[in-house]
This record gives C-alpha cells, sequence and structure tokens, in this order.
C-alpha cells in the first residue's frame, strides 16, 4: 500500500517584517552596548513595524524592541544623571 501523503514544504510560511525583527536586535544591541545610539532607533523602527501592520507577522517583535529601546534610553538616563551628580562613571564600572 502506498502512501499520497507528502512532506510539508516550507514555501506557504509566514513572512516576518524585516523592521521588526531589526527593532528587536537594536534594542538588544542597545541593552548590551550604545544605549545611546541603539536605542532611539530600536524604538523607531519598532513603531514604523508596528503602524505596518499589513499581511507580515512581527508584532511581538516590534513590541519587544520598542520596549527594549525605551529601557535603553531610560537606562542612559538614569547613568548620566548619576555621572552629573558624583562625577564619574568609574565608582559603577567597579574599578
Amino acid at each position: 500500500m502506498t502512501s499520497h501523503y507528502s512532506s510539508p514544504t516550507a514555501s506557504y510560511g509566514t513572512r516576518i517584517n524585516g523592521l521588526a525583527i531589526a527593532s528587536l536586535v537594536c534594542g538588544v544591541a542597545g541593552v548590551l552596548a550604545l544605549s545611546v545610539v541603539f536605542g532611539p532607533l530600536a524604538m523607531v523602527l519598532g513603531v514604523v513595524a508596528l503602524r505596518q501592520r499589513s499581511a507580515d507577522e512581527g508584532l511581538g517583535f516590534a513590541k519587544a524592541g520598542v520596549f527594549l529601546g525605551a529601557v535603553d534610553l531610560l537606562s542612559y538616563v538614569v547613568l548620566l544623571t548619576a555621572a552629573a551628580f558624583h562625577g564619574d562613571f568609574v565608582s559603577y564600572l567597579g574599578s
């Protein structure tokens, strides 16, 4: 007896919005380093991806990118404020 079933192909997969992915990547990069650069970029890319909400998927990626971008900027402001009150970042880096 032969089987008429074939394995599924990936040709009908969902497409994820590239801006949403870029937003998430910039948000993660901003958490790790250069929050002042990648934070705003993640937020802008995420908002643009959320406004594009077409057939492309990636709503969660875009929301996460916006959130991480906001965390990046908030952490930068907190560190900048702490440095203004204490004079330098050396005490916060453990050196």
